[in-house]
């Protein structure tokens, strides 16, 4: 058994490297890739992948590392940025659209939970698709990128309900009052345990194991504590997902929660590609070849219903006509979430036969019908803001201010590491009022600072997402003052791939280092080494009796010179300095050894 799951995992992957390969080039996203893949070789399809509830356990996995980082990145902050993008936009969408769908499904006879559940299917958008594509066309920081993200962020935290919601729908009448009144409390239960294990125990057991500086047990401690608090809240009754989503906002609260995000996010893509093919394998070719008409009919139908109700809620919060347009049209296909949904109404009976199918079906083509959606949505917009609107309404009532969630910095320094160089530079910018940030991977380092007021932050400086937490891509001028040498040249070719025109210095120990951190980016290298001996240089040369001002001369001559004589390495040529005023000290106190006719020896 154990070599047909690696067998499965193989085919998994080689064929879903080919199709998300062949659907970049078309243009089509990822996670169609993915869907197509488990359509090719599911059941339904080529039937290469036989041990199909192996993969459904680690899709499982897929599910709860998703809900895991959904935690960690939703929080407070987040919501007050987007403000009434988010509070008022998200709730007038997913109730807008939720109602209409399931208003349409007690129509055509559909049971009251099927209906509301549907509803919710439908109301919820791809976080995934719709971001990478607004990032693509440049098009996340203009008006409707905005609207559209606000709204995705309330899409993604109603989803959480909505999993919570799924058995009440399920169980309809047959749960009592009292199975209700229990299932509260066991949430509040939940929410409570959420909040103390924020404040006083996980920060605490993430920072004893940042101090090891050992990756692999910050990775063990994440995992642990994801599928631990999963476990727990399934015990009392929860699903799994709501577990890890429940695990991320306890990790969010903690200073780590960015770097954990890097640990994390690989394998949730990985396990994410399960989930997606796991969910392909379920769809019907027949079932889709045999009820094309219906199906074409009822995805053009979601995306003119989703795309239409965003729109009027967007401009009922006020955004004007165009802003409105553009983000009713991005969002107009089934998300992810979705997906996981589905799932779990499958579990639980809401989902029998066809309806699913039908979900899948149609779901599958909103996604695919998105990329060429939104690229055409320039001209539909102004196709239809030629039609005679009210001039009020075409303006809108209120633009869109969108506030950052934290102060941003911006044309300030960055200091990589905080020893003995970094300290100093650091004390030379609070000392100037230049405005800085320190990025430092000693947790009691970060911990002391930051109760003393210092604008340090705890992260691995060659990780992206730690030096984007300090703002690198906007930064003036960035120093990295750190030992490790592999380190550093990592770092440096990371910093100067995010910002290609700040100033960049770079601190290392040894002259021989210079021209490969130079060719990686680094506009000025400063070696200790060098600089170690041109402080020896100076005193020899104060001590036997030269001006002061002929020993700065001296040594801003050989630091013009770029250190080329230090990287040529040869004793027997030694650097030669122009000749310029000198003392008359005796000879007694100038060894010809020393100096000889202006020939300088370090």
């Amino acid at each position: 058994m154990g070599f047909a799951l690696i067998q499965d995992t193989a085919i998994i992957f080689l064929v879903a490297m080919a199709i998300t390969y062949l659907f970049h080039r078309i243009r089509l996203p990822p996670i169609m890739g993915f869907l197509v893949t488990g359509t090719v070789v599911g059941p339904y399809g080529l039937s290469l992948v036989r041990n199909v509830h192996e993969v459904e356990v680690l899709a499982e996995l897929g599910v709860i590392a998703l809900l895991f980082t959904l935690g960690i990145e939703f929080s407070l902050e987040r919501l007050v940025a987007l403000g009434r993008a988010v509070l008022v936009g998200g709730p007038l969408q997913v109730g807008l659209t939720g109602a209409a769908v399931a208003a349409l499904g007690l129509a055509l006879g559909l049971p009251p939970g099927q209906a509301i559940l549907f509803g919710g299917l439908v109301a919820l958008s791809s976080t995934a698709i719709v971001t990478r594509l607004l990032q693509s066309r440049a098009e996340l920081d203009t008006a409707h990128g905005q609207m559209a993200v606000g709204i995705l962020i309330f899409q993604d935290l109603v989803a959480v309900i909505f999993l919570l919601a799924v058995p009440l729908l399920a169980n309809g009448p047959s749960m009592g009052l009292g199975e209700m009144v229990g299932l509260a409390l066991r949430s509040a239960g939940a929410l409570g345990i959420v909040f103390l294990a924020a404040r006083w125990i996980v920060p605490e057991l993430l920072h004893q194991v940042a101090r090891t500086r050992m990756p692999e047990l910050f990775l063990l401690a994440l995992v642990g504590l994801c599928l631990g608090i999963a476990w727990v809240a399934s015990l009392a009754g929860l699903s799994l997902a709501f577990g890890a989503f429940l695990a991320g906002l306890i990790v969010s609260e903690s200073p780590y929660s960015h770097h954990t995000l890097d640990h994390i996010t690989p394998f949730r893509d990985m396990f994410m590609t399960f989930f997606f093919v796991s969910v392909g394998m379920l769809l019907d070719i027949g079932f889709v070849v045999d009820h094309l008409g219906i199906l074409a009919l009822l995805t053009g139908g979601v995306i003119l219903l989703k795309g239409v109700l965003a729109s009027v809620a967007a401009v009922i919060w006020g955004a004007s006509l165009r802003t409105a347009f553009r983000a009713g049209l991005a969002l107009a296909q089934v998300g992810e979430f979705s997906f996981v949904l589905a799932g779990v109404g499958l579990e639980h009976g809401l989902l029998p036969g066809d309806l699913y199918q039908y979900f899948l079906a149609f779901a599958v083509l909103t996604m695919a019908a998105t990329p060429s959606l939104m690229a055409a949505a320039p001209g539909l917009v102004q196709g239809l803001l030629r039609l005679p609107w009210p001039s009020g309404l075409r303006r809108g009532r209120r633009p869109l201010r969108v506030r950052e969630p934290q102060v941003r910095l911006r044309d300030h320094l960055v200091v990589v590491g905080y020893g003995v160089v970094g300290r100093n530079v650091a004390l030379a910018a609070r000392l100037a009022q230049v405005p800085y940030a320190v990025l430092e991977l000693n947790p009691d380092t970060v911990q002391r600072e930051q109760s003393r007021g210092e604008p340090i932050f705890y992260g691995d400086a060659t990780r992206r997402s730690a030096l984007l937490h300090v703002g690198v891509d906007h930064a003036h001028m960035v120093v990295v003052a750190i030992d490790d040498p592999v380190a550093t040249r990592r770092v440096t070719g990371l910093v100067r791939e995010l910002n290609p025109t700040g100033l960049l210095l770079v601190r290392t120990r040894h002259v021989a280092e210079v021209p490969a951190l130079q060719e990686l980016g680094a506009d000025e290298v400063i070696p200790e080494e060098y600089e170690t001996a041109l402080a020896i240089f100076q005193q020899v040369l104060r001590r036997f009796g030269f001006e002061p001002a002929e020993v700065e001369r001296m040594v801003h001559e050989l630091r013009s010179r770029d250190y080329q004589r230090f990287r040529s390495a040869e004793p027997d040529r030694p650097p030669r300095l122009s000749p310029g005023p000198r003392p008359s000290p005796s000879a007694e106190t100038l060894p010809e050894t020393i100096v000889r006719d202006r020939d300088l020896r370090l």
